[in-house]
Formats: C-alpha cells, structure tokens, sequence
C-alpha cells in the first residue's frame, strides 16, 4: 500500500465521520484471508491441475490406450487391435483426429472464458472448468464408438479452456519479482512432465486394466481439485475489478461526488439531489440487461483488435505455432514411430523418461537463464531463437542415427534445449499486454497454437505416414519446421517491444484496493509493523 493510499484511508479528523454508504464495496471480501493459502500453495496446486490436463493427453497417445488396428497376415491370420484404436477399428487419420478433438472445445470456450472474467470471478470459472472436465474425462470411458469419444474429447477442451486462460496470470501476479519466469516454468514443466506421465500411466494402466479404466482414474483425480475451485475462497486477478463491486462504485463515486459539492457550497440538505442520482442509476439499471450482451460483444472486438495489432504478441505467437506443430505431433506419434523406427518393445516407457528428464530440466533451465540474463522481452525472443536453433539440429541429427542409443542420446539433448522455450514464450504473451488482456492473451495464444500447431500436425503426420509408410522419413519432415520457429522468433528480436506489466497497476489499487497473494500479504505484514498513529 502507498502513502497516498494510507493516506486516503485515514480518517478525516478535521471534519465528522460521514456515515458509511450502503453500496460501499466490503473490501475484506477481495482480499483473502486465509493463513494456510499462500503464493506458493497456489502454484502447487496449479502445477499438479496442469498436470492431469497433460497426463490425459500423453495417456491418450500411449500404446497402451491408444492401441493398434487389428491386422491380417496374407495367409488370413489374423490378431484383434487393442486399445482405442483396435476396439473402434480407426485408421491413423482418424487415430490422429481423435487426439485433436479437443480442441473444437477449447477453441469455442477459450475466447468466453476469458471474456467472462471481467465480469465473473475468475477462480469461480476455473471450478466451472474443472468441473466439465472432470465429467468429459469420465464419459470417455463410457464411450462406445468413434463419435462418442470424439464428442467427451471436445468437452474436454471445454473444461480445460478456463485453466489454461487464466491460471498463469494468477501465478505472474503472486511470484516474486525476480522469479517471475521461474514461477512460470515450474507451472508450464508441468507440461512435458504431465505427458511423460501419461505415457507411462496409460501403458500401464491399459495394458493392465483396459483404457477405459485409465479415464475413470483421471476423473477421480481431477475432481477434488473441481470442489475446490467453488468451496475456498475466491482471489482476484490483476488488472480487473471484483464483480460485485462494479455496481457498487458507480452509486459510491457518485456520492461522494455529491458530498464535495455540498461541502464546496455549505449545503445541508442535499436529499433531493440524492434522490435525483439514485432514480437516475434506478433507470440505468432497468436497461442495463437489453445492453449487457451487446456491451460484452463490443468490449470482446475491441479487446481482440488491440491484442491483434500489438505485434510482439504476434510474432511471438507466430513462433509458437510452428514450434507446437512439431512438439503436438510428437507427443502424439513419438511412442509408435520410436517402436516402428527402432523396434523398442517399451516406446512408451522410453519416451516417457526421455520427456519428464529433459522436459523438466529443460523447463527449469529456461526460466533461470532468462531471470539471470534479466526478464525483459528482447532477452525472450533471444533465448527463444537460439535454443529452439541448436535444440531443433540435435533432433533432425537424431533421426538420421539408426542406432538407437545414438538416437537417444541426441534427441535427449535436442528436447532438452527446445523445452527451454516454455516459461520465455509465456513470459512475453503475459508482459506484451496490459493486465487486463493477460487472459484473452492466453486464451488466443492457446487457441492459436491448438488450431494451426498441433491439431493439424497429428492428422498431417498420419496422412504422410499412410503414403510413405517410412516412420524416419516422416519424423525428418516433420523437424524441419523447427527452423522457421526459430526464425520467427528471431526476428522478434529487433521489434521494439514494452513491457506493459504495471500499465493499469496505479488505476486498479485505486478502484478495487486489492492486490495479489504475496502483496496483499506483504500489506499486512508491513501495517502490523507499523507502530500505531497518533491523533
């Protein structure tokens, strides 16, 4: 809290107290509470949320869950599929849209989410999310053919649209200043980390119980997480105004209004004028509902086009396509072009270990190179450029190797500098814009990413596969694209760009008096120990 605004709280001892207006926003419910939540919790829980988002879909990939179509031998013997795959008889284009299904709803939720977080709680919409969700999850062992789980897929990206939109400005407005990327990095760890889990949990699981049983678990685990989304105590986000004080402020401002005026004129009654401010905000309200929709359309448009012309967002964006193409189509092909190209007999395992070690590592060292080199923009883009570079030459090298520990060895090492870009990437779609943008941000870089990244590679990658039939070959294609990221990204270099991480920090103290986590509590710390003021 800043002078001026201790100084505001004061109480006016020139003057009598003013009776404490009815529409007065209570400012103890914005601020949490609570003594065991804290920053960090916060970041624990979300890591392990983003966890099981990614763990469905390594599961989903897997041997185990995803299978293989039944085959027939020239001499007419045959063997039954197994999996997904063999008890829905699905070709690999239709393999490969199964594992992108999600993203028609997550494309169609992600933009509303977001919106509605200037006018609903935001951490109340992650428990909406969840929720969906963790019911999808559970339908998708229940499903019976093709379009069934086609359809549980989609509203899995339903759920998991309110996460990944507003989960990470909530970790960037309660990390500490110097450890802000590293905060990030940890939460998008979770990503590589919860696909090497769902490798291993989908092989094991489906092998031994049957992929229906590996859904029905993931549900189970997601839905603690869903209850408390609803149960504890709302917080609020940076650069947005509690939705129940919106209302509140307007009739409290106008007030207030009034009183400097009677006190600049020595009014002593100045009802009628009340009563002429409290009919007029009587009429506002009565048309407020017919406008509401229109006047959330309108604020969406505007929103979007101030997003799309900022163009560090862009071509940050831009970068992180091309790069998402060649990870979504690895994650999803990898464990079978692995078994394919290198007859390993435990692909899941080995792609799993190789991707929670070096996805993890690679994550971390991302984000503590870049606070080291100082976390601004340009210093993004260039850890972004070069890494994906370097990283992208170790994995087309990889490919080339027909042994297969060589292959290990260089695709270990290219993984590991590509996973650097996770926390920098996001660095910058979190600080290109003012707060109050941050999960329309995130939801627009998601969705792009989903829509022209890795929702078209997994089916494009089936497609060359069927024709060529030659796994190496295919996955060599498929790194090359690699390199455009990398030059994208390079480019964003020589952008002017600004950081616009405080743009509406002095406005939004002064309208909503809340703050994040660590610096509400930081507040508290510093007025318990501050010694009382004399009158």
């Amino acid at each position: 809290m800043t002078q001026q605004q201790q100084h505001e709280t004061q109480p006016d001892q020139s003057s009598p107290p003013q009776p404490k207006s009815s529409v007065e926003p209570d400012m103890a419910t914005m601020i949490p509470t609570t003594s065991w939540f804290t920053p960090k919790r916060l970041l624990v829980i979300f890591c392990v949320i983003n966890m099981l988002n990614y763990l469905d879909r390594g599961a989903i990939a897997s041997n185990g869950v995803n299978g293989s179509r039944g085959t027939c031998t020239d001499g007419g013997a045959c063997k039954s599929g197994t999996g997904i795959q063999g008890d829905f008889n699905l070709n690999n284009f239709k393999d490969g849209i199964l594992s992108s299904a999600f993203m028609v709803g997550l494309l169609v939720a992600s933009p509303i989410f977001a919106s509605l977080a200037k006018s609903v709680n935001p951490f109340r919409l992650i428990g909406v999310g969840l929720s969906v969700w963790t019911f999808a999850t559970l339908c998708c062992g229940f499903s019976f053919n093709f379009w069934s789980i086609a359809v549980c897929r989609m509203l899995v990206g339903v759920g998991e649209a309110s996460f990944i939109s507003l989960a990470a400005p909530f970790i960037d407005d309660n990390a500490p200043v110097a450890q802000k990327t590293v905060w990030l990095s940890i939460f998008y760890m979770c990503i590589p980390a919860g696909y090497a889990v769902g490798y291993v949990y989908g092989g094991l699981v489906g092998d031994h119980f049957g992929w229906r049983c590996a859904f029905w678990v993931e549900a189970i685990l997601m839905f603690p997480f869903a209850i408390l989304g609803f149960v504890m105590k709302p917080l609020q986000m940076k650069g947005f105004v509690p939705a129940d004080s919106k209302t509140a402020l307007a009739p409290e401002t106008a007030v207030s209004g009034v009183q400097d005026v009677e006190v600049s004129n020595g009014k002593d009654d100045p009802l009628s004028l009340k009563e002429e401010l409290r009919d007029s905000s009587h009429e506002t309200s009565k048309s407020k509902p017919a406008s509401t929709e229109c006047n959330q359309v309108s604020r969406f448009l505007k929103d979007m086009k101030e997003l799309l012309l900022e163009k560090v967002f862009v071509i940050n964006v831009l970068g992180y396509i091309a790069y998402n193409f060649v990870i979504g189509a690895y994650s999803y092909w990898g464990p079978k072009a692995g078994y394919s190209i290198y007859h390993m007999t435990n692909a899941d395992t080995m792609f799993g270990g190789i991707t929670i070690v070096c996805g993890i590592l690679g994550t971390l060292a991302g984000g503590l190179v870049l606070d080291f080199m100082t976390s601004t923009i340009s210093n993004a883009f260039k850890l972004l450029s070069f890494t994906t570079l370097i990283g992208s030459a170790f994995c087309f090298g990889a490919f080339l190797f027909k042994s297969e520990y060589g292959f290990l060895a260089l695709f270990a090492i290219g993984e590991l500098l590509v996973f650097a870009t996770q926390g920098p990437v996001n660095y910058i779609c979190l600080h290109c814009v003012k707060p109050s943008l941050r999960p329309l941000s995130m939801a627009i870089s998601t969705v792009a990413i989903h829509v022209f990244g890795d929702v078209p590679s997994s089916p494009l990658v089936g497609i060359i596969q069927d024709n060529i039939n030659n796994w190496r070959t295919t996955a060599l294609i498929l790194t090359t694209i690699f390199f455009p990221a990398a030059a994208i990204w390079f480019i964003g270099i020589f952008v002017h760009s600004v950081d616009r991480y405080n743009e509406d920090r002095e406005h939004e103290v002064a309208r909503t008096g809340t703050a994040p986590l660590l610096e509400a509590k930081t507040a508290e710390t510093s007025s318990a120990s501050r010694p009382p003021q004399e009158c």
